[in-house]
């Protein structure tokens, strides 16, 4: 069994846009990393996010930075069978015949267990919030997860 997952959604909103709110560490602060991220995504790069929810910057490393169609990055994951404990995650940003932009987040790399499963399922969780705020930031200008989880 492989543990991993795909989540995906549709932004009202250009590629060059919508992949610019991942990349940037201001955009993605203000709607995703509620303690703040440092460092902007591009190739080599090890960046910090950090979030009130799991308090203490955490480093994210880029392998992958493209810009406008895909991003690729290692992290420490709880219960992560990958490479010391990390797990990897890939963000697909596609443009749509209407204009808006298809992203795709997918995860994978746990552990063959109950415990790798459960954490698995919390990163799902995660990272479709992640889409939701990243959509309500673009097109509506709100940050959905202030105050949600603190």
């Amino acid at each position: 069994m492989d543990l991993k997952f795909t989540v995906f959604g549709r932004i009202a909103r250009p590629v060059a846009e919508v992949y610019e709110a991942v990349a940037d560490p201001a955009q993605l602060s203000a709607y995703f990393t509620t303690g703040g991220a440092r460092g902007r995504i591009e190739t080599g790069a090890t960046v910090t996010w950090d979030f009130a929810d799991f308090p203490g910057a955490f480093p994210v490393e880029v392998v992958e930075a493209h810009a406008g169609e895909r991003i690729v990055l290692r992290w420490q994951a709880r219960e992560a069978a990958g490479s010391e404990g990390k797990s990897t995650v890939t963000f697909s940003f596609m443009p749509t015949d209407d204009g808006r932009t298809l992203v795709e987040i997918s995860e994978g790399a746990w552990q063959e267990s109950q415990a790798g499963l459960d954490a698995s399922y919390g990163n799902c969780m995660g990272w479709s919030q992640m889409l939701c705020a990243l959509k309500m930031w673009l097109e509506h200008g709100v940050n959905l997860r202030e105050g949600m989880y603190v």
